[in-house]
């Protein structure tokens, strides 16, 4: 069996195109589960407990049950409540909120790293709660963070073909369509993992350089 290179070479456009919207997909889900992750956490540690309850539920959830099944909720099952959204918007809304969960966690994690003696000093400081927040604990617990947010980041692009399944035009969709086009599919199928090969490597060499570059600095 012969691989055709001038197979890959002819599908080039629509590989790029493909890749546009896996890494469009990954970069606006990352951001929206850093969003969700703050909000989950900010709502679990609430004093009330009407507050905390549905959130830890949510978390609960989410992480609970597939990514697949998330996607077919949102993209099949909300419109018949009326709300319904284009392909791509749906696939990034179930890859912020299914990742948000584990982002959550991440932040309560690096929270609870930094030592209870910087509390004591904001407090020595005569620091508000949001003042400490944003000038003595959260810079100290963003490196903490750092490396279980970028191995976050690289799952997303991994799960990106997921949401192949409602039609979005990511790297896989493009793949597969292109197997079934030309009856071939070892050639677009092999050429689409060297490619999220490539965004996973490239993704973990810039949280490397962060890490690095955080751990400098402190130094």
């Amino acid at each position: 069996m012969s691989f055709s290179f001038d197979l890959i070479v002819e599908f080039l456009p629509v590989f790029w195109q493909g890749t546009l919207v896996t890494i469009a997909a990954t970069v606006v889900g990352f951001l929206l589960s850093l969003i969700v992750g703050g909000v989950l956490l900010t709502l679990m540690r609430a004093p009330s407990r009407l507050v905390s309850l549905p959130a830890v539920l949510f978390m609960e959830f989410v992480r609970s049950t597939p990514l697949l099944v998330q996607v077919y909720f949102l993209f099949f099952v909300l419109p018949n409540v009326g709300i319904k959204m284009p392909a791509f918007l749906t696939g990034v809304i179930a890859l912020g909120l299914h990742h948000g969960a584990y982002v959550s966690e991440t932040y309560r994690a690096a929270l609870e790293a930094v030592p209870r003696g910087q509390w004591d000093a904001a407090v020595s400081l005569n620091y508000g709660r949001a003042k400490a927040y944003w000038y003595l604990i959260l810079p100290q617990a963003a490196p903490i963070a750092l490396p279980a947010l970028g191995n976050t980041l690289i799952t997303m692009i991994k799960d990106t073909p997921i949401l192949s399944a409602i039609t979005v035009t990511e790297l896989m969709f493009v793949a597969n369509d292109i197997g079934t086009q030309r009856f071939q599919y070892t050639e677009p199928i092999t050429f689409a993992a060297i490619i999220y090969l490539v965004m996973s490597l490239a993704a973990a060499a810039l949280v490397t350089y962060l890490d690095r570059s955080f751990r400098i600095a402190r130094s």
